[in-house]
């Protein structure tokens, strides 16, 4: 009896892993919107025009900074960000990266945005760190295209020369 509760519990445990990092039945936007310390992140993506891409096909991986992120940025370069939609959207864009990358899978060295842009990835055990300021503080919060890390600061893409 106790083999049999352990087997079954072993097989609930893994059909719940799956379910959290694949079976999410709404889309980036969708899981973002129900996450009250991504309200600002929300809110930005409608107004840079990026919500259709990120209800899109996909597989996205989006570093979605938090509210306190967001509020760390001087108020006068975010109010030239919500005033300029394209530079908005690009800055937005530096945020998101093609395909479905889970925590284990982000390994050390750079990714590349869909801004064109490049990330620098720093790991070492659970920490996961963008740019040299921003930390992953909520992993695989999963979507149906793709993932949300949500990180603790806004990443600003290097200046275009």
């Amino acid at each position: 009896m106790k083999r049999r509760t352990l087997i079954l519990s072993s097989i609930a445990i893994a059909l719940s892993a799956c379910a959290s990092f694949g079976g999410a039945s709404k889309d980036i936007p969708a899981v973002a919107s129900a996450r009250p310390e991504l309200s600002t992140f929300n809110s930005l993506v409608a107004s840079a025009g990026l919500g259709d891409t990120l209800s899109g096909n996909g597989p996205y991986t989006v570093f979605a900074p938090t509210d306190e992120a967001f509020a760390a940025v001087p108020a006068k370069t975010l109010a030239e960000l919500k005033a300029d939609p394209a530079r908005l959207k690009a800055v937005l864009s530096y945020h998101v990266v093609a395909g479905k990358l889970g925590s284990a899978d982000i390994k050390p060295g750079e990714l590349a945005a869909v801004s064109g842009d490049k990330l620098t990835v720093e790991k070492a055990g659970s920490f996961l760190g963008l740019n040299g300021v921003a930390v992953v503080t909520t992993p695989d919060v999963v979507a149906s295209n793709g993932v949300i890390q949500v990180i603790d600061s806004v990443l600003l893409p290097p200046a275009k020369k």
